[in-house]
C-alpha cells in the first residue's frame, strides 16, 4: 500500500530557511550602501542649487555674494537632514560645505579663484 502524505519535509523546509537568510545577507548591505549614495546626491544637489542662489544673488546686490545661506532670504533652502555652511566668501569666490546627519561624509563646492574643481562638489 502507498501512503498518500502531502507537504514539505523538514530538511526541505530547513533547505529553503538557508537560501531566504543566504540572499538576505547579500541584499541588506547593498540597501545601506544604497542609502547613503541617495544622501550623498542630496548634498550634491543642495550645493549645485546653492551656486544658482549664490549667482543671483551676485547679479542682485553690486556684485557681491551672499556670507551665509540666511541672507539669501527664500532664494535658497537645503534639503531635509542636510545643512550647508558657507566658508570663505570673497568679491572674487567663495566655497561651501554641506553634511547630512545619517552619513560621516562631507561636500564641498568652490568657486571663484583658487578653485581646481570649479563648480564641482566633491565628496569625501
Amino acid at each position: 500500500m502507498m501512503s498518500n502524505r502531502k507537504g514539505f519535509t523538514l530538511i526541505e523546509l530547513l533547505i529553503v530557511v538557508v537560501i531566504i537568510g543566504i540572499l538576505a545577507a547579500i541584499a541588506i548591505p547593498k540597501f545601506a550602501n544604497t542609502k547613503e549614495k541617495a544622501y550623498i546626491a542630496s548634498m550634491k544637489s543642495d550645493l549645485r542649487n546653492l551656486v544658482t542662489a549664490q549667482e543671483a544673488y551676485f547679479s542682485d546686490n553690486n556684485s557681491s555674494y551672499a556670507a551665509s545661506t540666511t541672507a539669501m532670504g527664500t532664494a535658497y533652502r537645503s534639503s531635509t537632514g542636510v545643512t550647508v555652511t558657507l566658508g570663505a566668501v570673497t568679491a572674487t569666490g567663495w566655497s561651501a560645505t554641506a553634511t547630512h546627519g545619517s552619513t560621516t561624509k562631507t561636500c564641498t563646492i568652490v568657486l571663484g579663484s583658487g578653485a581646481t574643481n570649479e563648480g564641482e562638489p566633491i565628496c569625501q
